[in-house]
């Protein structure tokens, strides 16, 4: 480990400027934890698979509780009749909100979620998310009544709330618990259970709370659905809180057990500060909010897009729905070796980018087509792309800022990510019901063509990479000066 003494030397002889102040702290920490790195020997357990499994069934367990409501849309509005706006755009938006919560539960407590699982671990935000989760799935069951909709928001924000985890989880697992040659594939398997219960929200609920007339077979559809959901969430919480470890006894890597050392014991608004100067990150920042928001947006509206052009066609929506989501797992886990094999960040980013554009703009000139087999096909292939590009940004982030904490990065990525859903869905509800489907998907794809473009500015200068070989000593100028993989 002489590569890290040298490193850590020749930071801390540099003159004092306001370029390396900033990052001070940062070397010190780096330095304080080359004793440890030196006593451990890397290794990986096969622990790490039933750690990433608990996770995974986590994640899968609070995805469905976000969108197993909007994809029935037209349900809840027939049956909680008596407690939404007569007013149709306002019914309609109230209803959009069981999504929404989610993404405006992660803007305001993304902070103090991202320093729990900085600072505490794993163990400790898992099980409070998966807490949350049950006590939401619950609550659920009680709000089955025309006028408790106020209820059943109450129970979504609880879900929402332990969803604050979820996402910024998996790049940290994949860290704590995996070898580097593993990284990417685990931190795509890690969003794989995430979209898995995206697709189950998508199938399941229009099968078990069917369109009816009859408002008491309504009341038991919705009885079985929401108490088969807090039966499944009570179960992933004992299991979590029986069998999830923090970390392992020794660490997988050396440039993983400095990163998640310096996460450890490094001041964490100093290090939030450091990321927010960082003007490739920033760029990266918008892009995926862009096009994660998108996703957000689709998945949110779908029901009311699918039966524009098809009505009396919910369970095709979920259909439709669930071929995004399955297509996207593929996506996502492609993608996740690919970054494993070729180490080619930026472009695989673009690349991305380029066809999750390409796939929108499909999917928006074929939903009038009359042929919902068509729609099935361009929605597979907006899925698999929009996706896959979920680990590919967490990954390129995690080489921008190393050694950040991914918790941190991950944790500002999917902030974005919720702020432009948010926007996105209003602004596509706004414009079905004052314009029409077209002119939104439209709007969409000019975005996503931004995105692109924007995408392209950005310089990646591989420091993870380089820590991980020992061969950090030749980017001590890019350490010091961290906007310098900015291409301005």
């Amino acid at each position: 480990m002489s590569t890290l003494h040298d490193i850590t030397g020749q930071l801390g002889s540099k003159k004092k400027s306001p370029e390396n102040g900033e990052l001070e702290n940062q070397v010190d920490l780096l330095r304080g934890s080359v004793k440890a790195a030196d006593d451990s020997t890397p290794q990986v357990y096969w622990q790490r698979w039933v750690m990433l499994c608990l996770f995974c069934l986590y994640s899968f367990s609070n995805a469905f509780q976000w969108i197993h409501l909007n994809i029935i849309t037209n349900v809840l509005a027939g049956f909680y009749n008596e407690s939404l706006p007569a007013n149709e755009y306002q019914r309609n938006t109230a209803i959009d909100w069981l999504s929404m919560i989610y993404m405006l539960a992660y803007i305001i407590l993304i902070l103090p979620a991202t320093w729990i699982l900085d600072k505490k671990g794993l163990r400790l935000s898992c099980i409070l998310g998966s807490l949350l989760n049950a006590l939401g799935a619950w609550l659920k069951c009680a709000s089955v009544s025309s006028d408790r909709f106020w209820l059943l928001m109450i129970a979504q924000t609880i879900c929402a709330i332990s969803q604050i985890w979820v996402l910024g989880i998996p790049a940290r697992l994949a860290a704590v618990w995996f070898g580097p040659n593993e990284v990417s594939t685990a931190t795509s398997l890690g969003v794989f259970g995430n979209q898995v219960g995206i697709a189950v929200g998508f199938l399941i609920p229009p099968m078990l709370v069917p369109n009816s007339k009859d408002r008491d077979t309504m009341a038991s559809d919705f009885y079985c659905m929401f108490y088969i959901g807090a039966a499944v969430t009570s179960v992933i919480f004992i299991l979590i809180v029986i069998f999830l470890r923090d970390k392992p006894p020794q660490p997988p890597s050396r440039a993983q057990q400095l990163a998640v050392e310096a996460a450890t014991h490094e001041d964490y608004f100093k290090s939030l500060s450091r990321l927010l100067r960082n003007r490739g990150f920033i760029v990266l920042m918008i892009a995926y909010g862009i096009n994660t928001g998108s996703f957000y947006a689709i998945s949110t509206l779908l029901n009311a897009i699918v039966l524009y052009y098809f009505k009396d066609e919910e369970e095709n929506a979920g259909r439709i729905g669930l071929t995004i989501i399955l297509m996207g797992v593929l996506g996502a886990i492609i993608a996740g070796i690919w970054l494993d094999k070729t180490k080619t960040f930026k472009a695989t980013t673009i690349g991305i980018y380029i066809l999750s554009l390409a796939g929108t703009v499909a999917f928006t000139f074929t939903l009038d087509v009359e042929a919902i087999w068509i729609v099935f096909i361009t929605a597979g292939a907006l899925g698999f792309f929009m996706t896959g590009y979920l680990p590919v940004g967490f990954e390129f982030a995690a080489e921008l800022t190393f050694p950040e904490s991914e918790g941190t990065s991950s944790g500002l990525l999917n902030a974005s990510a919720q702020i432009f859903g948010i926007i996105l869905t209003l602004g596509m509800r706004a414009m079905l019901e004052s314009i029409n489907v077209f002119s939104a998907n439209i709007t969409m794809c000019a975005l996503l063509l931004l995105g692109t473009v924007i995408t392209a500015v950005i310089k990646p200068d591989y420091r993870r990479q380089a820590a991980g070989k020992g061969e950090w000593t030749q980017r001590t100028d890019e350490i010091i000066a961290p906007n310098s993989h900015f291409n301005s």
